[in-house]
């Protein structure tokens, strides 16, 4: 008896088909026939669980528990609000799951390899499926086909004896009938004059096909990928040490004296009028975490290779953390630019993305500190340093970013400080920003009161326009968001009904904008 090798493909079993077909029938439902986000929830929703009752061979490890955590809140985010980018998230999110089935660590690398490949290994797990089901023969005695044909043939005819005896029975049973016939016919017309749907379900059910059955169930030891950096026992001489010793004792007074100026100069005092915040607190934030950003990849490119068998490294390594406790303070500074801008005239989308940009480069930099320590390769930290980046991206995605950014310019608006309230005449606001504005509906400032009641005004009824919309695309386009925010708006349409008029409220609108720009 041959014994099975780690990448041999395990047999076809009637799951694996079972859960291709299924897969197909529902992105059929939530992508040919849907309209919404709410449709793609429902598919990362239920498109895993599918995708792990037809996997050959799982492997439930610590990575899939994870990744299924992932994607259920991914899925309850389409539904709350949905967008593109939350959208190709998922798609990313679903490669990841098909690797973590396996027991494969979804590095991002590894990720998008499994994204080419699924392209081709759909082709051959189709092709494997014909086969089988091809090879299957009705040997089955005949015997099997009695103990099947008999039981149904007596409750068909016992069935219908039950049911001609209760007239009502007869009438209901007609009408689904006709209505289950009615319905065939334009489905099968339907088909007949829309090929496209067809050329779905084949794409479903090739990319399904492949992520269920990939071309390698198990992926060889990448010796690259090890984790420990493996250090010869014959000591070296690395011929950069001196120049890499001058330039991390240099980077060290540098930064210090920086330091020592950004807190003389932006720490604990109060900022003249026409201070330029934008330079300091936007376009200066950006550049520190650039600094930051570079400071990681040169420590990380200097502990590698040769250097880790070199006797004098731990000379290097005392610099290095001395430069690192260094690169930790320049990290509060740009928080601190960040607050200061934050302070002066409130939160926006951009301000959020900055405080994960900065929080990103920051645990990457702590990623560095950890491969030195460890003594770990230029791979694992690029791999680990992906993947940071990779959970700032789902996380930025996933919070609510408008509520946040609006709960707290509504707060700081009604404590006395009116500046924050030009974020929400100039900017963008999504659904979930719109929920959290009611409470300046009471402010004490006029001009903020009715143009924060004239925008609510505005949005109800473009709301009601697209929640009839989505109601007449089907249940797929329905968004949680939408409905609260409409339910809301109707609950609290006696305090700025009056803006309903479009004169009052562009006349309401206009004077707010003008009014808030002032704090720009």
């Amino acid at each position: 008896m041959a014994v099975a090798t780690p990448h041999q493909a395990p047999a076809v079993r009637v799951r694996e088909v079972a859960a291709v077909l299924l897969l197909v029938v529902m992105g059929d439902l939530t992508l040919y026939r849907g309209a919404g986000y709410f449709g793609l929830a429902a598919l990362l929703f239920a498109g895993p669980l599918v995708l792990l009752l037809g996997s050959p061979q799982p492997k439930l490890r610590a990575g899939f528990w994870v990744m299924t955590g992932l994607i259920l809140l991914m899925a309850l985010r389409l539904a709350w609000l949905g967008s593109v980018t939350a959208v190709l998230v998922a798609i990313v999110l679903s490669l990841a799951y098909s690797l973590t089935l396996q027991g494969t660590r979804p590095y991002l690398s590894v990720v998008f390899v499994r994204g080419l490949e699924t392209t081709i290994a759909g082709g051959f797990a189709l092709a494997e499926y014909a086969r089988t089901l091809g090879g299957i023969s009705p040997r089955l005695p005949r015997i099997f086909w009695l103990n099947i044909l008999l039981p149904v043939a007596a409750l068909g005819v016992f069935g219908t004896l039950f049911t001609l005896a209760n007239p009502e029975l007869v009438t209901s049973l007609t009408k689904i009938v006709e209505t289950l016939s009615k319905q065939m016919e334009a489905w099968v017309g339907r088909l007949s004059e829309n090929s496209v749907e067809f050329v779905v379900w084949f794409l479903i059910a090739w990319l399904g096909a492949g992520l269920i059955r990939p071309l390698s169930f198990a992926l060889p030891a990448r010796q690259p990928l090890q984790e420990e950096a493996v250090l010869s026992e014959q000591q070296e001489v690395w011929p950069f040490y001196a120049a890499v010793r001058n330039m991390l004792i240099g980077v060290i007074g540098l930064f210090a004296v920086y330091l020592v100026f950004e807190f003389v100069t932006l720490w604990f005092r109060k900022f003249p009028p026409g201070f330029y915040y934008a330079g300091y607190a936007h376009q200066g934030a950006a550049w520190l975490t650039i600094a930051l950003a570079l400071a990681t990849l040169v420590l990380s490119l200097i502990f590698r290779g040769s250097l880790l068998r070199d006797t004098r490294s731990g000379r290097l390594r005392i610099l290095a953390w001395i430069w690192s406790a260094e690169n930790l303070v320049l990290a509060l500074t740009v928080y601190n630019r960040m607050y200061i801008y934050i302070d002066f005239n409130g939160m926006t989308w951009m301000r959020m993305v900055g405080l994960f940009g900065i929080s990103t480069v920051v645990l990457g930099f702590g990623l560095v500190v950890w491969k030195i320590v460890h003594n770990r390769n230029f791979t694992w930290l690029i791999q680990r340093q992906l993947w940071a980046l990779a959970g700032a991206v789902y996380l930025f995605v996933l919070t609510p970013v408008d509520a946040i950014v609006h709960s707290y310019n509504v707060r700081q608006v009604l404590s006395g400080d009116l500046a924050p309230a030009v974020q929400i005449s100039v900017h963008p606001i999504s659904t979930e920003g719109y929920l959290v504005l009611h409470p300046l509906t009471g402010c004490n400032d006029v001009l903020i009161r009715d143009g924060i009641q004239a925008l609510l005004a505005e949005r109800f009824i473009k709301e009601q326009q697209l929640v009839a919309e989505r109601e007449s695309l089907g249940w797929s386009a329905w968004q949680m968001s939408d409905s609260l925010l409409l339910a809301q708006l109707q609950n609290t349409k006696g305090e700025w009904e009056r803006f309903l008029d479009d004169g009052k409220r562009e006349a309401a609108l206009k004077k707010f904008r003008d009014y808030a720009y002032q704090w720009y």
